[in-house]
């Protein structure tokens, strides 16, 4: 295996180190001489253990990061109101080392260094998030902030190998008791509306009741083609090549609901009470047309339309309770449920080129997941500036799905059933102590144990089980060359793992629908199919960090990564000869290929422009770069990389309030090069690159009232992904399957009217 070192390109060294090195070299320890409006509040001498958790005032977004041990990013209320997003997603794509799949301004998974879905632990109120929840269907009116740790803590869990997000939703505020936001939205000929209303109400001296509402409905386009070609690797002869047009258009609608009761007693016992319902529906209309200009053998049809109906519905309930226990010692109860439902109907008609109906297919899923999670912590000062925290617990997650599939009203896929379940329960036992070694050292150690029991439906019917068992330790500390300064070097040592998801257990099968032939699929358009006998991934990791903190709330750092993964578990695909059909399949299915190993580096400048300049323009800016490298042992080079990670990803946004007038602008792009990974020695992916271009105008009318007006994805460039594979098409003869999808990407208008009243 060829190991190639990190290497960043020399444009983005060049003007990151530049503006990174000019800013950190005229950056004052101390406020400038025209201090910004809010500037952060002094930091007391010697704190640098002091714990993060505070249950009274919180300090600003910057000093709840100085104070962390673990190294951490803090996105607070002022943050996110700021830029006005619509999703989540919207608000972490601009964060250092952030990514998200899928098309440029559609949103999709989010991935933090690169690293993809199960890699970065996702949590709501430092619980794990249930089965089935899409983090976009959180308004960010309802999030109090968002915390993001680079390295994992015995306290937080040890599920993120590439990191964690921590989401917290609403809590009590006295400053606004209403806030309201309407408008609407336009994105190439397709409309939309919602809303949000949040409301804060002190029922009494130790009661408060927060409520969040939010509400939309809208549509979108969806075009692209996607292109196969078939080559003949001996002769470099074009043996088949189609084009297939894609044209969708999709209606979705949901509603959410957020509470939190709050009480807070005498003696530091508090508690809280959060339920959250969310509903969503949609409908996509879809049709395709197939233009195959080389290929002896005509595809199975000429055209297809069809629709997919769903449904999906969530409960979640999330309580909590501390009190006393005596000389110090404070306890805290958790216990987080949830059941969500999801419905699934697609039918798919296949035409020839007469229009005569040739195959009806019919597909119905019906999933349930019910998850729920009771923990136990203990927190105890000691002498010498101790934090002592222990705790542990336990966790089940199931899921059932019925699933029933036809081809002109002829069951398929009989030999599994219509019912299959998949479940894993989890049990945990930490403990972690945080301290000031001396003015100048704080240190935090933790040990997490974690056991896993999975078990999912193979394809033979049968239900294997999978128990594992995870010890891992975690270092972390700060060291600050002057107590009394702003500079300071962050260190982490830590292992963490990625356990397999319940869905990637199931054996059933998903069918390939696309380009078929009778009896047969295609390497590039393979089915799918899960892997009962999956084992968890471990990974051993090394942080390092350097941070200054400016005097009004601005932040540089500079952080370097290495992980090493065992059992690195990515998707395999492969002729098999299988039990759903009496021809061998391409079938794409999850497995254990060996050793892998990521690394990078992570730059970040943020701060107002009055902290480096006198006189300077109300302006705010914000730049992050982010350069990755990977490799999997078991794959030869070059492009050996971990599935989904792209070479690099960069931000560059600005704020100005212009003097004299209501009116405050910004604008953010994101950028990602695009990039190839192989798979194997046969199969390689392809992604495009990626440029989003965001923009926003503030209108103040007066304090509490304002309008908006932001547009997202400006000058959008059409998605490429794609991908290879070499295989024997006959005895003795080698082919190179290639195929490339190109999807169209539009710009989002919104206009909203923003009341706090």
């Amino acid at each position: 295996m060829s190991r190639r070192p990190l290497r960043l390109p020399r444009l983005v060294v060049a003007g990151l180190m530049l503006q990174f090195g000019s800013v950190w070299a005229q950056a004052p320890a101390t406020p400038a001489a025209e201090p910004a409006p809010a500037p952060s509040p002094p930091t007391p001498a010697a704190t640098p253990g002091q714990r993060v958790e505070i249950t009274g005032g919180r300090g600003s977004d910057s000093e709840q990061r100085r104070q962390s041990t673990a190294a951490k990013i803090v996105i607070g209320r002022e943050e996110i109101e700021r830029q006005g997003d619509a999703t989540l997603g919207e608000i972490l794509k601009r964060l250092p080392g952030v990514t998200i799949g899928g098309a440029p301004g559609r949103g999709g998974a989010i991935r933090f260094r690169g690293l993809g879905a199960g890699y970065t632990q996702i949590l709501l109120d430092g619980d794990r998030v249930p089965p089935g929840f899409s983090l976009d269907s959180l308004s960010p009116e309802q999030i109090e902030r968002i915390e993001i740790l680079r390295a994992p803590t015995a306290e937080t869990g040890a599920r993120a190998i590439g990191g964690t997000i921590n989401i917290i939703t609403r809590e009590g505020y006295q400053r606004r008791v209403n806030d309201v936001q309407v408008g609407g939205q336009y994105e190439h000929g397709h409309g939309g509306a919602g809303g949000n209303w949040t409301r804060n109400v002190k029922l009494d001296d130790a009661w408060t009741m927060n409520l969040s509402l939010s509400a939309r409905r809208g549509s979108q386009e969806y075009d692209s083609a996607t292109t196969t070609i078939d080559e003949d690797l001996a002769t470099g002869t074009v043996t088949r090549q189609a084009v297939e047009r894609y044209l969708a258009d999709e209606t979705r609608s949901n509603v959410h609901l957020a509470t939190r009761l709050q009480w807070q007693g005498e003696r530091g016992q508090n508690g809280f009470l959060a339920p959250f319902v969310t509903a969503s529906e949609g409908r996509i209309e879809r049709a395709s047309r197939i233009d195959q200009s080389i290929g002896a053998d005509p595809p199975a049809y000429d055209h297809s339309s069809g629709h997919t109906d769903w449904r999906f519905a969530m409960l979640r309930v999330l309580g909590q309770w501390r009190h006393i226990l005596g000389d110090g010692l404070r306890a805290e109860w958790r216990g987080n449920g949830g059941e969500s439902h999801s419905r699934n109907h697609t039918q798919r008609f296949e035409r020839d080129a007469a229009d005569a109906l040739l195959a009806t297919v019919d597909d119905e899923a019906k999933i349930r997941d019910r998850s729920l999670t009771l923990g136990l912590k203990l927190s105890q000062l000691l002498d010498n500036e101790h934090s002592l925290v222990g705790g542990g617990e336990l966790e089940a997650v199931r899921r059932t799905e019925t699933r029933t599939s036809t081809r002109d009203g002829v069951p398929l896929l009989t030999d599994f059933g219509e019912n299959l379940q998949a479940k894993s329960t989890r049990a945990a036992l930490y403990l972690q102590d945080e301290w000031t070694v001396n003015p100048n050292w704080a240190a935090h150690a933790g040990l997490r144990w974690e056991g896993i029991t999975t078990q999912g439906t193979g394809e033979d019917g049968t239900t294997p089980r999978n128990r594992s068992s995870v010890w891992t330790p975690l270092l972390h500390a700060v060291w600050k060359p002057n107590p009394q300064g702003r500079d300071q070097i962050r260190m982490s040592l830590t292992r963490s793992y990625k356990a397999p998801s319940t869905q990637q257990l199931l054996g059933r099968p998903s069918l390939s629908q696309r380009y078929p032939v009778p009896g047969a699929n295609t390497p590039t358009s393979p089915d799918r199919a899960g892997n009962p006998e999956l084992k968890p991934e471990l990974a051993t990791g090394i942080d390092l960090a350097a941070e200054r903190y400016l005097g009004a709330g601005g932040v540089l750092s500079a952080n370097l990564f290495v992980r090493q993964i065992r059992d690195y578990l990515r998707n395999v695909t492969s002729l098999e000869t299988v039990s759903w059909a009496t021809v061998p399949r391409w079938v794409s299915r999850p497995q254990n290929v060996g050793d892998a190993s990521t690394r990078g580096v992570e730059l970040e400048a943020k701060f107002r422009l009055s902290e480096v300049m006198t006189d300077a323009p109300p302006l705010e800016l914000r730049a992050n770069a982010s350069v990755f490298d990977s490799s999997v042992k078991s794959v030869p080079g070059p492009d050996n990389r971990l599935d989904q990670q792209p070479k690099m990803t960069a931000n560059l946004g600005a704020d100005y309030r212009f003097r004299g007038t209501p009116l405050t602008v910004g604008g953010n792009l994101n950028l990602t090069p695009g990039y190839e990974t192989r798979i194997s020695d046969e199969q390689t992916l392809l992604v495009g690159r990626k440029r989003v271009f965001d923009a926003y105008a503030l209108w103040t009318f007066q304090p509490g009232v304002a309008l908006r007006l932001s547009a997202t994805n400006l000058a959008p460039l059409d998605y490429l992904t794609g991908g290879s594979l070499d295989f024997e098409s006959a005895p003795g003869v080698f082919t190179r399957e290639t195929s490339r999808n190109l999807a169209q990407s539009y710009t989002t208008w919104q206009l909203r009217l923003e009341l706090k009243l």
